[in-house]
């Protein structure tokens, strides 16, 4: 892994871990927290469910086991930052992880359906959104407090939306959200909050400060230190995609190379086609698309292009249902806080 930071725990893998494989091995999800991974005994964890509720709950995992149908889920998350650096090489982004293309990774993900935990509380007149909380404390908010993040309640009523207690056919570990975490198919990562332990339902989006203040998309000339709810509320992943192989940077035996990556789009959008040039984008040509593993997760594409002797650049691009496409270059998309970085995906080859 490379470990952007050892406290808080942040790290992702080389992209070629991700490659081959529509599932992400546990050990190559990539890690992406805001303060201190907690200690949490499963045994005494309580889960609070309140707010515009009929009856607030407090429920343990034996309780949400026991009570309510077992869901599972195969979903791609994508931290907001993924492709960061393809953005600080446009201009410094300061404070920020430099992610490269690999903070994104696809699990199957077992639990209960948030919508079954909220027909057993009973929702009150005026419920518009729902809010999560983790257990984890963060020192970037001032003062510090537990990391949280809220959905719109047409989206937590989806079944795809889970409370999750395993991954990948184990139990969560603990960097991974144990002993439950919420799954929310579509949106940023971050809005999948780890060891979660209130649900709240609310008349208005979250207060929460990474919700109000951090992970919103600024203008290009707007200040780091933005004010809340300045700029817009990042939620729906937008399309995109990038090389899982071969290596950045790698020399190959002039000729045909194979290149392969992943595409994903977030929302009930699917990727429907991806185009690679291995000519600066004068021609394109469809890559092969895999199959994907459920309407929430990425696919998996491969193409061959022709590498001459010397240094070429392999260009990617993804379109989704909606008919949107990757915008071409970072140049377009940058902003001060290095979110969306959707532009076209590039890799560098050497032909010897």
């Amino acid at each position: 892994m490379t470990v952007h930071s050892d406290q808080p725990y942040n790290a992702e893998p080389p992209p070629s871990a991700l490659a081959g494989s529509d599932l992400t091995p546990t050990d190559a999800f990539y890690c992406r927290n805001h303060g201190p991974v907690p200690d949490l005994d499963p045994g005494s964890w309580r889960l609070r469910v309140d707010g515009r509720v009929a009856t607030p709950l407090t429920l343990s995992l034996d309780d949400l086991r026991g009570r309510l149908p077992e869901a599972t889920e195969t979903a791609t998350l994508q931290c907001a930052g993924n492709r960061r650096a393809g953005l600080t090489a446009v201009r410094d982004i300061p404070g920020e992880a430099p992610w490269g293309p690999a903070a994104t990774a696809t699990a199957t993900w077992t639990g209960v359906r948030l919508t079954d935990v909220l027909d057993a509380a009973g929702l009150a007149d005026g419920a518009t959104d729902v809010e999560f909380v983790g257990a984890d404390v963060s020192d970037a908010a001032d003062p510090p407090q537990e990391f949280g993040g809220s959905v719109p309640l047409r989206k937590a009523r989806m079944p795809e939306v889970l409370l999750a207690w395993a991954m990948n056919d184990e139990p969560l570990s603990p960097v991974h959200g144990a002993p439950l975490r919420v799954v929310v198919p579509g949106y940023i990562g971050a809005r999948s909050v780890k060891w979660l332990q209130r649900i709240e339902v609310r008349d208005r989006p979250s207060a929460n400060f990474f919700q109000a203040s951090t992970y919103r998309l600024l203008p290009p000339d707007a200040p780091v230190t933005a004010t809340p709810g300045e700029g817009v509320e990042l939620g729906l992943v937008a399309v995109n995609s990038d090389f899982l192989r071969p290596d950045d940077g790698s020399s190959h035996p002039a000729g045909p190379v194979t290149v392969a990556g992943y595409a994903f789009a977030g929302g009930d959008r699917t990727v429907v086609r991806v185009d690679v040039s291995s000519d600066g984008g004068a021609t394109w040509a469809q890559a092969d698309l895999g199959t994907q593993a459920s309407p929430w997760a990425w696919r998996h594409w491969s193409a061959t292009v022709d590498v001459p002797r010397g240094t070429t650049e392999v260009l990617a691009r993804a379109w989704d249902s909606s008919a949107a496409l990757q915008p071409e270059r970072p140049e377009q998309v940058w902003n001060p806080k290095g979110y969306v970085n959707n532009s076209w995906a590039r890799l560098r080859l050497r032909g010897v």
